[in-house]
Parts: structure tokens; sequence; C-alpha cells
């Protein structure tokens, strides 16, 4: 079953006909992936891997009224005119792989998509991938299947590389995978872990959910919050990368947008601790996940 897109899902792509964006439409439709057509202003009546491109997401809905989701690849500038295009012609799931969004033009689409019951994945997202019925852009690379078994581990990840090295680990372990997906790594996420985790929850094919977590914001520390409250009840499983980072003066960005830790706040130490007193365990080392995983499902 999985969380957010299984074979139901029917996708348009904004952003199709650039480098990337019709790379992956290639690779996704490769994997299964029902796209249905692809928006480029101006590019109306091209094809990308045979899916037609509109001038616009209305005249790709007339053609095709199906479509339910939309994975944007569109310029960080125009990020977030595609997302609230998209939502306020009725798609409920947008999967944002662009980088470099505006901090201020996340927050009104991320506020623009909660007044109208939708969901963002992203910026910065790596995408989501159920196993076997769908993938949303280029989570898994060229070959999804050597790291995304089916099975029935979620994985929710700030990292998007690691997503997939996650994925990889446990497979190597046994373990396959229910759904994977990244929500990024950005200052804000419109989607966070404690957003995702109740969706794990109420899946019935997810038996328990690794966490990969990095320095700081506070998104680790409110999925701890959803754990202590019995809002997550399903074993959890966390790596919080970095811990180098503790050593490092304060106020510095390592890597991801959002990995800032100034005022004793979004430490890697300190998230580790918060986590394994709500009830998570959590690893010190990446590789000991499925070690972890196994005492969990035990228990």
């Amino acid at each position: 079953m999985g969380i957010l897109i299984n074979e139901q899902t029917r996708v348009v792509i904004q952003g199709i006909t650039g480098r990337e964006g019709a790379f992956v439409t290639g690779e996704m439709l490769k994997y299964g992936t029902k796209i249905l057509a692809g928006v480029t202003p101006g590019k109306g009546g091209d094809e990308v891997h045979g899916m037609p491109v509109f001038d616009t997401l209305k005249q790709a809905l007339t053609a095709f009224p199906d479509i339910n989701t939309s994975l944007i690849y569109v310029p960080p500038l125009s990020a977030k005119d595609a997302a609230i295009e998209a939502i306020s012609k009725g798609i409920k799931l947008v999967n944002i792989i662009t980088e470099r969004v505006p901090i201020h033009d996340v927050s009104d689409m991320f506020s623009y998509a909660q007044s109208q019951g939708a969901r963002i994945v992203g910026p910065t997202s790596v995408g989501i991938l159920t196993p076997g019925k769908c993938k949303l852009g280029p989570i898994g690379g060229t070959d999804p299947d050597f790291q995304f078994a089916p099975g029935r581990i979620g994985i929710v990840s700030k990292s998007g590389s690691m997503t997939s090295e996650t994925a990889w680990i446990l497979h190597q372990a046994g373990f396959g995978i229910s759904t994977a997906l990244s929500v990024g790594g950005d200052v804000i996420a419109c989607s966070t872990f404690a957003d995702i985790l109740p969706l794990f929850e109420a899946d019935p094919e997810t038996d328990a959910v690794v966490l990969f977590g990095e320095p700081g914001g506070v998104y680790e520390e409110q999925a701890a919050e959803l754990l202590k409250q019995k809002m997550f009840t399903k074993p959890l499983v966390a790596f919080i990368a970095g811990k180098f980072a503790d050593l490092m003066p304060s106020g510095i960005t390592f890597g991801h947008a959002g990995a800032i830790m100034e005022r004793g706040m979004g430490s890697p130490r300190a998230k580790m601790e918060t986590l394994r007193a709500a009830g998570a365990l959590v690893a010190e080392v990446h590789h000991e996940i499925p070690e972890l995983l196994r005492k969990a499902l035990s228990e």
C-alpha cells in the first residue's frame, strides 16, 4: 500500500522540457509511473518521451482530468507560481524537486497548500517512491530496483542521497520498503517528519519507519514529541548525521540550507537524546540501522 503515491497516481510534470525534467520523465516512465502530460509555457504541442506538452496546467487538466499529482522541475523563482497553480486547480499532492527556492516563496506556497487541504513535499526533495507502484522524481537513480525492494519499512529523510543509501543498507539486511521519500533539507520543509509519520502510522503495510535526520532546525524534536504523545506508535529507528557539528561554532550552516545550529538549538546529539527519550531507537552509525530495526520489530 505505502503512502502518498501508488498505482492510482496520475502525474503531470511542470517543467518537463528542461534537461533534468525530460531525463527524469524517461526514468519514471521506465519504472511504470503513469505520467499523463507535461507543462512548459511556450512549448505547447511538443512531446517529451511521447508525453504531450501543454502551455498551461489548465489545458493539461482539460485533456487529462485524472491528473492528481504534480512533479515540479521549474527554476527556483518559478517554483511558487507552479505550486500555487497546481493546487489552485485541485491537485492535492505536489512534489517539488527544485533547489534554492527563496524562503519567503516556500512560506507562501506552504500557507496556500494548508488553506486548500493540499500537500507539498519539498522543495529540494529527491522524490517519493513506493516500490513496484510509482516513482516520483530522481529517487533511486536509473535502477531503483537495486535498492528499493518492496517491503514493510518506511523511510523518511532530509537527505536525498541518503534516502537511497538507507534503502540500500536495509535491502542488504533483507528488509524491503513500503514507501521512501525525501522531505528536503531547506529551512522550511512543507512536509516535516511530524507530518509524514502519521501517514505511516495509518498504513497497514508499514511495520516500522527509519528516519534520517541532520543538524539544524527542530523537525526531529517534533517527531520525538509525536512519539511522546503516542501519535506514532510503530517502531521508529533514527539516525542523525553530522555529530561533528557539535564541535563547531554556533550559527554555521552545514550542507543543506536548513542545517543551521544556533542558540543551543539543532544539535545532533541533542536530537539523538530527545528521540531516545521519546522511545525511538537511535543509531550511532548509519550501518547500525538494520540491527536496531530487527531489535525493534522483535520486541
